[in-house]
């Protein structure tokens, strides 16, 4: 960054805080891949998506999705994607307003290695190699070599998994000397889907990631291994300070889609940088009433049917190695928060940079810290400015604790229209929490929209997050001003990356997001490559470059 620049951009950051304090809340201090300094450097506990919905297929559940460790290239063995055992990894819920979680689930990992003289994780060809005729000595022919391809994840057909990783699950509710935890795992063991490393290795991947789908009983289901990551966006245009791709627009402005373009729930017109990428998931199905504060299932109009949620990673707060490579480091008991997430791009597009450390280890009860940065968005001033005045957008404060419906309120503040029946009392706190009216049923896929609410389908984006919902595209049309219906306008209501669809189609049952990408089949999707429409006829064409 020039001198120059530094100092033209200098005014900005001084505002964020001066609309805090208009704000009159307690002055305290996108999917999100690598988002913070931290988590750059600190990718195990780096949570790139955080996904809460009322589930497709069971209205009386809700499905809780946890997705670490971002852009994971299929093919890179040896070994491939491991949970990290030393992270805490929780999801959380708070059903009373005051944006403390009231309920915790919490799952940590272990690692066995079972074929430690082995130089990979996982091998199997098969039914397995012995050793031939020729074998050198000592090792005689006839002698099992290469064990059979890995079928299970447990028993016969996974020998071959060397490295094997299970999990515990636990609930915990309220806090201090009320504090109950269950242990939801009841002596079960449940075993991490590992990456898919191919057709010969792992022949039938999607019934081996199958058998990862754990019931634990009073309706709760759990999930855990390496998936496709859901996320889908035009990357590189993005942080390209904003340089989206002419070739994509059919309204023939960059970044800015016409109403046939915004109609297309399928096609894609600039290349999704995250296709091709696997990423590690946790996810868990539970009953809407183990939620709510009173245990009971509540119509969409009752304040009482709205949770909010985020998920958050935590590490030891000491680690000490012993100079001995032959005994474990250890660890203390206690914990440090590393991440957190609640709604989409928060803390990715909105939060400065030097904050965003800050932001990711604060608890969301403390957000009015940060409420300078979504009352009045830097990236709204920059849309603004990149098109010269054409994209105009709402004068700050664009958040009031008075009116908590106003604008952008319903993202941090319990309000209408996600909370309906939310009194001015039950508004809560600046909260960045992802809030889920569990009143409001799943949309069928035929009606299902990727711009959630914003298209007329309730039961996405803002209120809870499905995997299918385009995060980008909403988040950013909310920044210029669509919610509120004086910028409800074109081109604020048109602006888009050019992305509408995940490369690979989800599930519409338990766990909801595909299954890993083969390490030996996988491929991505650059620009100039096969994988977009034209925008002015939908047709297949080789992704924009321009």
């Amino acid at each position: 960054m020039t001198k120059t620049t530094k100092t033209k951009l200098w005014p900005l950051a001084l505002l964020a805080g001066a609309v805090a304090a208009l704000l009159n809340v307690p002055h305290a201090d996108a999917a999100n891949h690598r988002e913070a300094p931290l988590t750059a450097l600190d990718t195990k506990a780096d949570i790139t998506d955080w996904y809460a919905f009322v589930s497709y297929d069971d209205p009386g559940k809700v499905t809780m999705i946890l997705n670490v460790d971002p852009l994971l290239e299929p093919s890179n063995g040896p070994n491939y994607f491991p949970f990290d055992p030393d992270i805490v990894y929780e999801m959380k819920v708070d059903n009373n307003f005051d944006a403390e979680e009231d309920i915790i689930f919490q799952f940590r990992f272990n690692t066995e290695q079972r074929l430690p003289s082995v130089f990979t994780g996982f091998v199997g060809v098969g039914n397995g190699v012995a050793a031939p005729d020729n074998s050198p000595s000592p090792i005689v022919a006839g002698t099992p070599l290469i064990p059979p391809a890995i079928t299970a994840l447990d028993g016969p057909g996974s020998e071959g998994l060397g490295l094997r990783q299970s999990y515990s699950v636990k609930m915990i509710k309220r806090k201090g000397k009320h504090r109950k935890i269950v242990d939801l795992t009841k002596n079960m063991n449940l075993y991490a889907v590992p990456s898919n490393v191919g057709p010969r290795t792992m022949p039938d991947y999607t019934n081996l990631a199958k058998q990862g789908i754990y019931e634990l009983g009073n309706g709760i289901s759990v999930f855990a291994g390496t998936v496709d990551d859901p996320f889908y966006i035009d990357l590189g245009a993005t942080f390209d300070s904003f340089n989206f791709r002419s070739g994509a627009s059919g309204a023939g402005i960059a970044g800015v889609f016409s109403d046939a373009q915004y109609a297309n729930e399928t096609a894609n017109f600039a290349s999704d940088d995250v296709a091709g990428f696997n990423v590690n998931t946790i996810a868990i199905q539970v009953p809407i009433t183990l939620l709510t504060q009173d245990g009971k299932p509540h119509a969409a109009d009752e304040a009482l049917a709205v949770i909010g949620t985020y998920a958050t990673t935590s590490r030891p707060r000491i680690k000490i190695y012993r100079g001995n490579p032959a005994i474990n480091p250890k660890t203390s008991k206690t914990f440090a928060q590393i991440q957190r997430m609640g709604n989409p791009l928060v803390n990715e597009l909105l939060i400065g940079t030097g904050d965003k450390n800050k932001f990711s280890m604060s608890e969301p009860k403390n957000d009015a810290a940060f409420a300078g940065y979504v009352a009045d968005p830097l990236l709204a001033r920059v849309v603004n400015a990149a098109y010269g005045g054409a994209v105009s957008i709402p004068t700050p404060p664009r958040v009031d604790a008075n009116n908590p419906s106003f604008d952008l309120g319903p993202l941090v503040f319990y309000a209408a229209p996600i909370c309906p029946g939310c009194t001015p009392a039950q508004k809560g706190p600046v909260a960045d929490l992802l809030r889920l009216n569990t009143g409001i049923p799943a949309t069928a896929p035929a009606n299902r929209k990727r711009m959630g609410f914003l298209a007329g389908d309730t039961a996405g984006f803002p209120n809870g997050r499905r995997v299918s919902d385009d995060v980008t595209d909403i988040a950013a049309q909310a920044v210029v001003g669509v919610l509120h219906p004086d910028f409800n306008i074109f081109p604020n209501n048109r602006i888009a990356d050019g992305v509408n669809a995940n490369d690979q189609s989800y599930q519409e049952t338990f766990p909801y997001v595909a299954f890993a990408h083969s390490g030996r089949q996988s491929r991505h999707v650059d620009p100039g490559e096969a994988g977009c429409q034209d925008p002015s006829n939908l047709t297949a064409v080789n992704c924009p470059a321009q």
